[in-house]
């Protein structure tokens, strides 16, 4: 039986990993469709009651992918309590009945490249080790690249006299970077052509927005159906939107900015919270030092990590009189109560921002 692989689906990330799957495998690979209301359902169905939402997000991709006729599954799932998972998914699919077989590449709750070498020899006895870190390398080049045109479109396409220019580029990124054959040239090249396109995009001369930082937990910041497409709700209001979070700071700059974090946020944290609850202070101090209208906190229900951040987060919020608001996701919201919410937030958000300015005119 011929080889077909499938991984949980995240946001546009599945063009990388399905890059690296594919040409390391050399086997088909079937990519499950981007997360919705029937994938929590699925995976909610099956899952238990207080998991969190990535969880029950990549228990209904695996279904799905199973269902497509996948039959190796990829897991890669790690950073706090969802590193231990795997084993809980894997046996919940086979008491379902399917036949496949389940990739766990996380050793000490992280990913381990060398396990990922070592998994895909079984499958592919003919890649060599050369070959493996340089599909390795190009996959991560166009993580980095995608990560940085799509936080200058976080950043300006709330400044552009017409936003759609903006989303019919990033349409045109992904497919770029969809292509099956990518040399390092091409992928430098993808770039730098996009962020050129992107500088091209005429923006108002004239304009004062909000700027919201986004923390959180991580697959709710990154997946847009995750938060409900909150970004693009915001940036549709007109503001500017500061993430951190993503690929390229979890795989490649976190494990040298460890030390860093703790001594930005020593005033409220003297030790790690896991996950990235550190993380989540210490870039809401940075943005609130250098000047952000609001913060929105984000988490999937039952974060552990996240939770515990709150209380300190409330206190900065306290300490630079910038607003906080949080949000927690199932999977199963309320879609309008939380539509009420940000509403809300958002006027607070633009009356406060009014006066202030209204303030310094008087001043002037």
């Amino acid at each position: 039986m011929s080889k077909k692989i499938s991984f949980p689906h995240m946001s546009y990330y599945y063009i990388p990993i399905k890059y690296i799957v594919k040409n390391i495998t050399k086997c088909e690979v079937i990519v499950p469709e981007y997360n919705n209301n029937q994938t929590i359902s699925l995976g909610s169905k099956y899952s238990p009651n207080d998991v969190c939402m990535p969880f029950k997000y990549n228990l209904g991709n695996y279904l799905n992918a199973l269902n497509a006729g996948a039959n190796v599954l990829i897991q890669a799932g790690g950073g706090c309590r969802y590193g231990y998972y795997a084993e809980l998914q894997e046996r919940i699919l086979k008491e379902l009945d399917y036949e496949f077989t389940f990739i766990n590449l996380i050793k000490d709750n992280h990913v381990s490249l060398k396990k990922l070498y070592r998994e895909t020899k079984k499958i592919n006895p003919k890649l060599h080790i050369i070959s493996y870190l340089a599909y390795l390398l190009k996959g991560f080049m166009i993580i980095i690249y995608m990560d940085k045109l799509t936080k200058y479109y976080r950043e300006h396409k709330a400044l552009a006299i017409d936003p759609s220019l903006f989303d019919r580029t990033l349409l045109k990124i992904k497919l770029a970077y969809s292509q099956d054959k990518q040399s390092l040239f091409k992928i430098i090249k993808t770039y730098h052509n996009f962020k050129k396109i992107f500088l091209k995009i005429p923006l108002k001369e004239k304009s004062n927005p909000l700027k919201i930082l986004l923390i959180g937990e991580l697959y709710t910041l990154m997946d847009e159906t995750a938060s409900h497409h909150l970004e693009e709700t915001l940036i549709q209001n007109g503001s500017i939107i500061y993430r951190y979070t993503n690929l390229t700071y979890l795989l490649i700059k976190k494990k040298f900015m460890q030390k860093n974090i703790l001594n930005k946020s020593h005033k409220y944290l003297k030790y790690r919270l896991g996950a990235d609850g550190a993380e989540s202070i210490a870039h809401t101090i940075r943005h609130c030092q250098s000047g952000i209208d609001g913060i929105i906190h984000i988490k999937s229900y039952s974060c552990v990590p996240e939770i515990n951040a709150m209380p300190i987060l409330d206190q900065i919020s306290q300490d630079y009189q910038v607003p906080i608001l949080y949000l927690s996701f199932d999977g199963e919201n309320n879609i309008a109560n939380i539509d009420t919410k940000i509403e809300a937030f958002y006027d607070m958000l633009k009356a406060k921002k009014q006066v202030i300015e209204s303030h310094i005119d008087n001043q002037n």
